[in-house]
């Protein structure tokens, strides 16, 4: 019989990509977590990781395991939720994640509408970025995340998630108040090339497609500055000291001397609902998935 508990310790190595990030995020020593491993081996007898330079990679065998090992997860979380589950009215914790510009324009008012129409529901926000918020609903820390699109997300294909699109978030050409561009309606990015240029520091997911953006129009812009918060971007460009891409969602000062502008071609970001597989069925999880959908057109308007 496979053990479960052991069977997670796989999940999670597989997911973090060594044993001691797993046993980590499992509360584990390395030594502990790689003896659940050495156990289930044993157990099932097969080799189940084999070294691979100063780490370890899973084998056939062990990748043909977590197959069945993610279907037995979202089996188990189905089973849980028909037991538990409250299916006249959404009640409980509903636990959620999100990068900043998501928490501040889309889960804040989602929990305060969640809160007016279900008062036994209690709403719980945790602010994360991207990788982190796929940890959390892995985890089991997290029932809902809304995370942007990125080449480092799970692939679609990926069962053990359920990520869905929300919205479209255009890029703005922000500018200084007088700059010659600031009075357009609209502009092609090209006419920006010669500009300085202020874009998300390297680690940003948003760092790739300002530059794609800008590729696109032909041009390798001259970063002069890099910035992790848009409010910081909007302040360096507030002083002159360049032009930037920023999403339409981010909420900037009002205060200041700028201007966004229009881009043609409408570069973008994809915004994305993720859930552990299955776990959109929970009337908790579909109340607030509804908020989203009716939130997402106006939030970019």
């Amino acid at each position: 019989m496979i053990d479960l508990r052991r069977l997670h310790v796989l999940r999670a190595v597989a997911h973090y990509g060594t044993v001691t990030a797993a046993a980590r995020a499992l509360h584990f020593t390395p030594s502990a977590a790689s003896q659940q491993i050495r156990q289930l081996a044993r157990d099932l007898d097969v080799v189940l990781l084999e070294p691979q330079g100063r780490g370890v990679r899973l084998t056939p065998a062990a990748e043909s395991l977590l197959a069945h090992a993610d279907a037995i997860q979202a089996r188990w979380d189905q089973a849980e939720l028909d037991l538990r589950a409250d299916r006249d009215a959404p009640a409980g914790p509903l636990r959620v994640t999100g990068f900043p510009v998501a928490v501040s324009v889309l889960l804040a008012p989602m929990a305060a509408r969640l809160g007016e129409r279900h008062p036994r529901l209690s709403v719980r926000i945790v602010e994360a970025v991207v990788p982190q918020s796929f940890d959390l609903l892995f985890e089991g820390a997290a029932d809902l995340a809304v995370v942007e699109s990125t080449p480092l997300n799970p692939p679609l294909s990926d069962t053990r998630f359920d990520q869905q699109p929300l919205l479209d978030d255009p890029f703005d050409l922000v500018v200084p108040a007088g700059n010659p561009l600031a009075g357009r309606e609209r502009i092609g990015l090209a006419e920006a090339a010669r500009e300085p240029w202020i874009a998300p520091v390297p680690e940003s997911p948003c760092r790739l497609q300002v530059m794609a953006a800008c590729g696109a129009a032909g041009f390798s812009p001259d970063v002069v500055h890099h910035a992790h918060d848009w409010n910081v971007t909007a302040h360096l460009v507030a002083h002159g000291l360049g032009v930037a891409l920023i999403p339409r969602l981010a909420r900037l000062a009002p205060d200041l001397p700028i201007a966004r502008v229009r881009c043609a071609g409408d570069p973008h970001r994809k915004l994305l609902t993720c859930t552990r597989g299955g776990g959109h069925a929970r009337p908790a999880v579909e109340a607030a998935l509804r908020e989203l959908r009716e939130l997402a057109p106006t939030a970019v308007a």
